[in-house]
Parts: structure tokens; sequence; C-alpha cells
């Protein structure tokens, strides 16, 4: 079944990124006049045909420097790119997502279709049926998103598509489908890192939100506390050690017997309601550990001793229990959430006075990522930011879970700044190898937070967004010298 999201909102702005890192380049005209009937381009430097880094994984990658808009003010409408239209495709794990969105912010059209039946029959994400379902719908999702905006593939002006992190069997159906569609129409290409999209979707609908901030990003497979400098650019403050606060969520609700339909968060949250939180004692993950990592790993042991303890059959559903028997799944669900919650609290504070030794002029940080939509959540972490003098911003439940929108914004952020690949070949092999970054880090980790059970676990992990981008500034950086010393 594909549920649809359809947003038609002056006041919801920008999103996307990109596939590889960029280079300053010779202008593509076929592109240019394919573009001219959207938007008017503005060059800010000259252009010069530079080989490849050997960082990037795309040999022919191209950059163009375009119309930057810096600093910018989303209600102001005259600016030269609004009229901007990007498609944006999430397949990184369990939903099957696209959007479209306008560069002034405005999201023409969103649809996602939902594996909940999948993860209920599997108990969890299975990556092979992945796979399978994001292939049966991805078609259909891309053209409703289409058709709800009221367009065609000949009225975009670039598709943006996750290519990391995420499961790789999933993650390849997005990019395959990203790529014919610009291959057939001739559109740039905007690679986006799933947990950038996430902190970035908060842009779009807070217009207050400049760089820098702070981000925390908690989902199924993730948690990451990073300081966003720009755009691109991030010092990691803290990350997973082993399980994210998603995966305990999901596997407390398994283990409950709830229904998985829903996704485990929603489940157990709204089972808390009726227990006492204080009823079981957990203990909070790494108290002792100064830096601002996570692990979640323990809690969930913990978690499965109680329910054992309590001779509770997760194979009886929820709604076939005694009272008794309800009572204290919901004591134990109530527990474990304000357990799992206060492990964020603490390492979140941490993380702020660290953030404000680095960047003194943050004004807010940015809560995203599924585990955002639960309320509990949000209403603990305000009290920590609201302490620290900070404003706390969280993008609405359907922009928390993964989405198209968020994707096709961060495309839109990275387009303005001319980082995105050309056109791709209309008809490419069959064994052509896709740029998939299944592990892919987001920032380069702060000195104080270095965990050295993390860092140990660096098998088949690509180069982080940021140390990317920065090689790439570089290049373009010297490359400017060099055009300004043959001009002289």
């Amino acid at each position: 079944m594909v549920r649809l999201f359809f947003t038609l909102s002056p006041t919801i702005s920008r999103f996307s990124i990109y596939p590889g890192i960029s280079v300053l380049a010779a202008t593509n005209p076929s592109l240019r006049l394919r573009k001219q009937q959207h938007h008017q381009f503005k060059t800010k430097t000259p252009t010069l045909p530079l080989a490849s880094p050997s960082s990037s994984s795309s040999p022919n990658f191209k950059r163009t420097r375009f119309y930057s808009t810096g600093s910018r003010n989303f209600s102001n409408s005259n600016y030269v790119d609004d009229n901007l239209v990007v498609l944006g495709i999430e397949t990184s794990c369990d939903d099957t997502a696209a959007a479209i969105v306008r560069g002034n912010g405005e999201v023409l059209s969103q649809v996602i279709s939902s594996q909940a039946e999948l993860l209920a029959q599997y108990g969890g994400v299975a990556p092979k049926q992945a796979e399978e379902a994001h292939s049966r719908v991805i078609d259909k999702v891309v053209q409703d998103a289409l058709d709800r905006a009221n367009m065609t593939e000949k009225d975009l002006s670039a598709v943006a598509v996750t290519i990391g992190p995420g499961l790789s069997l999933c993650l390849r159906v997005g990019v395959r489908k990203a790529r014919r569609v610009a291959g057939e129409f001739n559109l740039p290409m905007v690679g986006v890192h799933h947990m950038e999209a996430h902190a970035l979707v908060a842009r779009l609908v807070e217009q207050e939100l400049s760089f820098p901030f702070m981000a925390l990003l908690i989902s199924g497979g993730h948690n990451v506390l990073v300081l966003a400098h720009k755009l691109g650019q991030y010092t990691q403050l803290g990350t997973t050690v082993d399980d994210a606060i998603g995966e305990a969520f999901d596997k407390t609700a398994k283990w409950l017997g709830l229904d998985m339909r829903r996704s485990g968060g929603p489940a157990v949250e709204e089972l808390a309601l009726e227990g006492d939180a204080k009823s079981v004692k957990f203990n909070v993950p790494m108290k002792n550990h100064k830096d601002c990592n996570f692990s979640y790993a323990g809690l969930k042991t913990q978690v499965r001793l109680a329910i054992e303890a309590k001779k509770i059959d997760c194979k009886c559903p929820l709604s076939s229990t005694t009272n008794e028997d309800r009572r204290n799944r919901a004591d134990i669900a109530a527990s474990f959430q304000r357990v799992a919650v206060l492990h964020l609290e603490e390492k979140c504070e941490r993380a702020i006075d660290w953030a404000l030794e680095l960047e003194p002029s943050i004004k807010h940080m940015v809560v995203s990522g599924g585990v955002a939509s639960n309320k509990y959540v949000r209403l603990r972490l305000n009290h920590i930011v609201e302490n620290k003098n900070l404003k706390l911003v969280c993008p609405p439940p359907s922009l928390c879970t993964d989405n198209g929108v968020m994707v096709a914004w961060t495309g839109l952020e990275h387009f303005r700044v001319g980082r995105y690949d050309p056109p791709p070949p209309a008809i490419e092999p069959d064994d052509y190898v896709y740029d998939l970054r299944p592990r892919w880090p987001l920032g380069e980790e702060y000195a104080k937070g270095r965990s050295e059970a993390r860092s140990m676990r660096t098998a088949r992990i690509h180069p982080s967004l940021t140390s990317i981008i920065r090689a790439d500034d570089s290049l373009q950086q010297q490359t400017q010298n060099v055009a300004r010393n043959i001009v002289s």
C-alpha cells in the first residue's frame, strides 16, 4: 500500500546533497541550455577543466560554480533559484519515498510506501525482502510524486538521491531509479548523505536556523551528535558504540508482543503512557563515561531479562493479555523509555558544552530522525536545551521519519553551491557499479569524544562527508589561485 502525504506550504523551505566530490569544471552547454527554461544561473568564478581528485568515486565528475545564495532568508521570494525544482528519492532502509520541492522551500508533493507488513512479519528489517519491496513500488512512488506536483520529468532541475549510509541492497534501488530519470531527461544529480538530510530538513521548516547549529540525529540505526559548522562540514561529538536508540525501541516492542506494523517506537511510547516509569530499575548506560557516545546494547539486555522475569509471552498479543500482564508490560515500556531518554539527556548536555566551546555563536539544537517523533523525547530534550539557553528545533513527525522531502531539500542546498554530478548516460551497462556508501560518517570525530571501541570498527567505512568536501574545497581554492595567477 502506498501512503500519500501531499503538502502545499509556502512556509516550508529548503533541502538536498550530492553523490561524490565535485571539481570546478567547464560549463556543460547542453545542461545550461536545458536548465534555462527553469532558472538563470549566475557564474561566480571562471571555469576550468580539471581532473577529478583520487578520492572521487566518479572519474568524470564535474563541478560548476553557479550562483551561491550564502546566508538565506526564504521568506524573500526574489532569489534567482526560487524556481529550482528537485526530485528527492529515499530508499536507504524500509520505506520507499519520493518528493518534489521547489527552491523557495515549497513542498509540491510527498509520497511514501511503507513496509509495515514486512516489519511485522519479520520482526524488523529483512534486507533482501526490503530490496524486493522497494523494487516493486519505486516506479509508482516516483510517478505519484510527479503527478501530485502536476509535473513531468521535463519540469525538474535536478534529481537528488540517498547514497548512504543505509542498506546497500536498498540504496541500490533508489540510486538506479534516480540515474534512469536523470539520464533519460539530461538532469544533474545530487548524492545525499542520509543523516545530513535529517539535520538539514529542519532548515526547511525553521527559517531562523542558520549555521552553526547542533544536531542530535536519532533513528533505528543511528545515534549521532554533531556540530554543523556550515553546509557539508560537521564535527562528530558523539555516536553509537553499538546499538542505536531506535533499535532498542524496536526490540523492546517485539519482546513485549506489540504491534510492529506501526514500528516499535510509537508502540512502546503509547504503552508507556499506561505504566509506572520508575517501577523497573534499569541502569542508565555509560553513566561513568565522560564522553558523548551512546550504547543501548546493555539496556536491551536489561529489558529482555525483566521481560523474562515477569514471564511475558511475546507471542501473546497485547489485546489478549490479562490486566496484570498488561500492567507489567506497560511498566517495562515506561521504565525503558525513561532510561533510554535519560541516556540521551546526559550525552546531549555534555555535547552542548563542547559545541559552545567550539562555536560560541550557536543558538539552536536540531533533534531529528525517526525517534524524534516521540513526544516524550522532545519534552525531555527541550528542558536540557532551554537550560543551555538554546532553542530546540524538531521537524514535524512526517519529516522526522525517512522521507523524500529531506533528500530533495538537502539536494537543493548543495545544488545551489554547485555540488552535483552531471547527467549520467541515458543507458548504462548492466554491470555498472553504483556509488553506494552503506557506512559513511557525517563528520570527523572530536578528539574529546573519540571512542576506541567505535574507532576499531573501520572496515569498509567510506571517508566522511566532511573530509570529502574539505578536500574538494581545497582543490577548488588551488585551482582558483592558479587561474588568478594566469590572468595576472
